[in-house]
């Protein structure tokens, strides 16, 4: 399939997904991770609609970047180490790895080092695996609470990572949690604003994060491809 095709396919059954759980399709945006392709496949990914653009590590989205920063909105997705939020901040709009009070203190320092605010999910590890990074559920409220006081990090929502699963149906219980735990956190009252975004679903299951009411879904193979050679 061609990558016009390949999208084509994908907002198609975005459309579906939400006809199913009674949303607009409006509500779901994409982020279109490049990571495993090059600077000349990204800019067709912009040059074919697709403008918000997911990359996880900045050693390997540097050369994109500097080629086509000035395009389309960027989204850090992958854990940030705390040494390169100077390289991450203000090149990237979106943070969807907030993890730990470390890193939250450097960006908000780095942010207001440099007069900007930014948007960012807070992690959370729904499934409990000890392979994926993110804040226990039950850590939410009280992190959200130490950094109630950074003016320049503005929580926009909240984002996890379901298992890999061969039948998409299992990942539900995932999805289904980090919404709870959002209407939770908003009935709390805790953050300035109410959290509103949840990004959730990959090309694995994304239909079922969509059903769950995913606000943000982050396509890689399904929708960029992988090119050859790239790691």
């Amino acid at each position: 399939m061609t990558l016009e095709e390949r999208i084509q396919e994908v907002n198609k059954r975005i459309e579906q997904a939400c006809l199913r759980s009674g949303r607009a399709p409006q509500e779901v945006k994409t982020v279109a991770v490049t990571k495993y392709v090059s600077a000349a496949m990204t800019a067709k990914v912009l040059d074919g609609g697709l403008e918000h653009i997911g990359e996880n590590r900045w050693q390997n989205a540097q050369d994109k970047w500097e080629a086509l920063g000035h395009r389309g909105t960027w989204h850090f997705i992958g854990h940030l180490q705390t040494n390169k939020v100077k390289d991450v901040i203000g090149r990237f709009e979106y943070i969807h790895s907030l993890d730990r009070l470390s890193l939250a203190k450097e960006l908000e320092k780095q942010a207001a080092a440099r007069g900007l605010t930014v948007k960012t999910f807070l992690q959370v590890n729904v499934s409990g695996e000890d392979s994926k990074y993110g804040l226990a559920p039950g850590e939410a409220a009280s992190f959200l609470q130490d950094i109630q006081s950074f003016s320049h990090i503005k929580v926009i929502g909240l984002m996890t990572m379901a298992p890999f699963e061969d039948d998409a149906e299992a990942t539900r219980f995932v999805f289904r949690g980090l919404r709870e735990l959002r209407d939770e956190l908003n009935r709390k009252g805790i953050t300035r604003e109410p959290l509103t975004e949840l990004s959730m679903g990959m090309s694995n299951d994304f239909e079922v994060a969509i059903e769950e009411g995913a606000t943000w879904i982050r396509l890689g193979s399904i929708l960029v491809g992988k090119e050859e050679g790239e790691g």
